[in-house]
């Protein structure tokens, strides 16, 4: 009787500190306060992160893109497509270092707080001295524009309504070439012709107007801010007119898939060849 009494006062002790026991092997869980400094490192490496391999922010300093783009705008520039070989296409506008003494003005030095958003992305370095133009020509295009007339592309007129400040002309009394366009480099202007210091005005100088594709940081793709003017920045349809590009150009862009093709055909005919062994030795 006492047994069979002590058995379940027994177990129910047993099982009390069993679970007193797995109660203390539980662990608080860690405050907000504690886990925000991750939070936070985590964060910022992954805007880095973004910032140098995916996208970029960038600020419109001056009224040289205009009606496309205004003084103060915010892009998205694309830095993701050039890592894998993409280069500067016509009509696209694109984001590139400073080729040389293009840029004249001095800089501001920067506060902290500016300093931190350009580090993670959010602003354009004070330090880095970058340029946004529309590609006009690339490597292998000639490029001319008379006075009064409109700008050529390999003997075909631009169409540039569509994307020019109503307030300028196509040369904007700048006229220019023919000229043709080295391997690796592009011919920039801006949308506002009346009032952009683009290759038009930089013929004196060693590049002689060109900027090289490895100076180029992407292409804009969007305009983030403000919400207003949010818009995308396609490439004009003018550019895809039926024989816009030249021969030189055409073989350039074909060279990719020329090689690849090139490279294929040896492990082909060795897979033809391993597989008729195969079947002569069954």
């Amino acid at each position: 009787m006492s047994d069979t009494e002590n058995g379940p006062q027994d177990s129910g002790a047993h099982d009390g500190s069993s679970e007193d026991g797995h109660r203390g092997s539980q662990k608080k869980p860690r405050s907000f306060w504690k886990e925000l400094p991750l939070l936070i490192g985590i964060a910022l490496l992954l805007a880095l992160l973004i910032k140098t391999f995916l996208v970029q922010a960038f600020s419109i300093p001056s009224e040289s893109m205009q009606e496309t783009l205004q003084k103060g705008d915010r892009v998205l520039v694309d830095k993701l497509t050039p890592w894998f070989g993409a280069e500067p296409e016509r009509g696209e506008v694109v984001v590139f270092h400073d080729p040389g003494n293009w840029l004249n003005t001095p800089v501001e030095e920067p506060n902290v707080v500016q300093n931190v958003l350009s580090f993670i992305g959010l602003m354009p370095s004070a330090e880095d001295k970058d340029l946004i133009k529309r590609v006009i020509a690339v490597g292998g295009d000639t490029v001319e524009c008379k006075t009064g007339g409109s700008v050529h592309v390999n003997g075909k007129a631009l169409d540039d309504k569509s994307y020019i400040s109503p307030q300028g002309t196509p040369c904007d009394d700048q006229p220019f070439g023919p000229l043709k366009v080295p391997d690796g480099k592009i011919w920039v202007m801006g949308d506002n012709r009346k009032n952009s210091e683009d290759s038009r005005y930089h013929q004196n100088l060693p590049t002689k107007g060109f900027v090289n594709n490895d100076e180029v940081v992407g292409r804009a793709v969007v305009v983030a801010w403000p919400i207003s003017r949010w818009s995308t920045l396609p490439v004009p349809d003018t550019f895809d007119q039926p024989g816009l590009a030249s021969a030189t150009a055409a073989a350039a862009s074909a060279a990719p898939g020329a090689l690849g093709l090139a490279g294929a055909v040896p492990v082909v005919l060795w897979r033809r060849r391993r597989l008729t062994r195969g079947r002569t030795a069954g």
